[in-house]
């Protein structure tokens, strides 16, 4: 038996006649930015290719409206361009966040919620309960546990001695409690 590399295999695979929508949305994929112009690339996706029906994401519903008008023109570029037999396009914004802007965008929340004061640190501990939901004095007491064991690694407000996270401690002196009550003229 001959070993055969993993590349000749799924090209061996792709070949076959149940492929040819798969094969075709390949190919559109790497030349899409060629047929649309670089603003119109930058701001959709294609999806897939179902029943001769291509599915673009959009980054908003401006973008689906305005290119709705103007998918005869797109579809047959591509059609003429990448020697497709697609029959329509459908613009939308719902799966624009889904896939490989989900990466940036939680990379993006990641570094703003760690630069955030109340930003608790990563290492805490973090219990995990084995009481069920319907036992709501068991889910209680493991909530006030988990608080408890985290609220020991956590440095205590000057003004209130309640555990604060130090980022808040650095950037107003006391917790964010004990500072909204002082910005509105309240003793704590």
């Amino acid at each position: 038996m001959s070993f055969q590399s993993l590349d000749r295999v799924f090209q061996d695979v792709i070949s076959q006649p149940g492929w040819e929508t798969q094969r075709q949305f390949q190919h559109l994929l790497r030349e899409w930015q060629a047929v649309v112009k670089p603003k119109i690339a930058g701001q959709t996706r294609p999806l897939y290719i179902s029943r001769k029906i291509l599915w673009i994401a959009t980054s908003s519903s401006v973008w689906a409206q305005h290119l709705t008008f103007k998918r005869h023109q797109i579809l047959k570029q591509l059609n003429a361009k990448l020697g497709l037999s697609l029959v329509d396009i459908r613009f939308s914004t719902a799966k624009w966040h889904d896939q490989s802007n989900s990466q940036s965008k939680n990379n993006s929340e990641a570094a703003q919620s760690s630069s955030h004061p109340s930003s608790l640190p990563p290492n805490l501990p973090t219990p995990v309960s084995n009481a069920s939901s319907n036992q709501v004095q068991a889910v209680l007491q493991d909530w006030l546990s988990a608080l408890e064991m985290r609220s020991q690694y956590l440095p205590t407000c000057p003004q209130c001695q309640c555990p604060t996270p130090e980022g808040e401690l650095q950037r107003w002196q006391v917790c964010a409690i004990c500072a909204t009550q002082k910005w509105q003229g309240e003793d704590p």
